[in-house]
């Protein structure tokens, strides 16, 4: 692809058959949903994901089997919840689905051997709000108000930055780079190594995807013990020194989290990583997408910027960042007709939830900025589990978009996006642009 004399080249991938079943090899021809079996129908394979191929299928669930049971994957047997009201219930029912690492956890598929410890997401209470209630501080209100100049002035030196009517990658450029600050200062990390946060977002998320983590399982226990030696230093050093608002200050000092051992430590670091990287990462390359997907809708931004809060929640809503949570039945649920047996595990699809045509009032696969119902996406989950960091990732959102239309006319995107090939971050890998400034 070229434009302007200038060349940006798609991002070299490798992809290839991991060593396991019920597989599509990279590039393989994804069929549509309508010629699938509905019985062995699976949600999961990473080459759907990867070429954004999803949708009908989550489209036949909701209409023709809401509550879907897939007998064979390589994540193994697993049901399906694919409405918005059904993906409610169960968020909230704590008591009957357990999100709880010693039955394991918020990913479907089994732990791998010797990462299994708890995080406050995968624990159920007491543990968990406790926990939470830890980490709370580092995103209360009171530090939003501290972190607003900070965020608007590192977003401006971003935006300053970027070339003018040459091509670039605005996921690397532009979220990536900001989300990769803002996780250095929650974390108080060091700001010159902050790519190593998202680096290790990245490599847990895809333990086995040969583009991210081309050494494997292997490679990923490397990352990861390097990940808790880097951050059990941290953990001690702030024990011994005053507390601060930092999330390793939070933990070191927290009473739920202060003895926490080291694969405890670790889990909740990668957690609060994760949490802190892929919502707003994949929500600034989605939102940029969609308006380009319905530029009726980004002509109606630049007539009236008043809607940039709303129209940020319906981005979120629109890209759904995190597909989906796996939930444990700690007992036998009737659902639909259906009994999710005791033990059986459930992706609650809040990507599908957020298309639901039976709870949203107006088409659902839109982008529609002013959209009424924006804030009832489910893209953070709901009930007690719901993400600490909203109002943050919301935060960060804002404060982009207003800045982009102080600069810009336009930032258009040249060329369709890479996907990353993964059914639980429903993210982008590479989005070129070109910016237009203003006249």
């Amino acid at each position: 692809m070229s434009i302007a004399g200038q060349t940006l080249e798609r991002p070299k991938l490798s992809y290839r058959k991991p060593a396991r079943p019920y597989y599509l090899e990279r590039g393989d021809s994804v069929l549509p949903a309508s010629e699938l079996d509905l019985e062995t129908l699976d949600l999961v394979d990473a080459e759907v994901w990867r070429q954004n191929k999803m949708w009908d299928r989550f489209e036949r669930l909701r209409r023709e089997d809401p509550l879907h049971w897939t007998p064979e994957s390589f994540v193994g047997p697993y049901w399906s919840v694919t409405r918005y009201e059904d993906v409610m219930a169960i968020d909230v029912d704590h008591k009957r689905f357990s999100s709880d690492a010693k039955y394991g956890g918020i990913t479907l598929g089994s732990p791998i051997e010797g990462f299994s410890a708890p995080s406050f997401i995968s624990s159920d209470e007491p543990v968990h709000s406790a926990q939470r209630k830890t980490a709370q501080p580092a995103v209360a209100p009171t530090m939003l108000r501290d972190y607003e100049p900070l965020i608007r002035q590192r977003t401006r030196k971003v935006l300053d930055s970027l070339p003018v009517g040459e091509p670039f990658d605005w996921v690397d450029t532009v979220s990536i780079e900001l989300t990769a600050m803002m996780l250095a200062t929650l974390f108080n990390y060091p700001q010159e190594r902050r790519r190593e946060l998202t680096h290790w977002s990245d490599i847990t998320t895809n333990p086995r995807d040969p583009d991210i983590c081309p050494g494997g399982v292997d490679q990923w226990r490397e990352e990861l013990a390097e990940c808790l030696r880097v951050f059990s230093a941290i953990f001690e050093e702030r024990k011994s020194a005053p507390p601060s608002p930092d999330l390793m200050s939070l933990l070191a000092h927290g009473e739920a989290t202060r003895d926490m051992n080291p694969q405890e430590l670790l889990s909740n670091v990668i957690l609060l990583i994760i949490g802190g990287n892929d919502t707003t990462r994949n929500s600034m390359s989605g939102g940029l997408y969609a308006l380009n997907q319905f530029p009726e809708e980004y002509d109606k931004l630049k007539a009236d910027p008043s809607l940039i809060p709303n129209m940020v929640s319906e981005m979120i809503r629109w890209q759904t960042p995190l597909s989906y949570m796996r939930r444990t039945a700690l007992e036998d649920v009737e659902m639909h007709g259906k009994t999710i047996r005791k033990g059986d595990q459930i992706a609650m699809w809040y990507i599908s939830g957020n298309r639901d045509e039976n709870f949203w009032d107006e088409d659902p696969n839109r982008l529609i900025i002013d959209r009424k119902q924006a804030r009832n996406h489910i893209s953070f989950g709901f009930g007690i589990h719901r993400c600490v960091g909203n109002r943050l990732a919301e935060l960060q959102l804002r404060i982009l978009w207003e800045e982009i239309l102080e600069r810009f006319e336009h930032i258009e995107v040249i060329d369709e996006p890479s996907f990353v090939p993964s059914s639980f971050v429903h993210g982008y890998s590479w989005l070129p642009v070109v910016c237009h400034p203003k006249g």
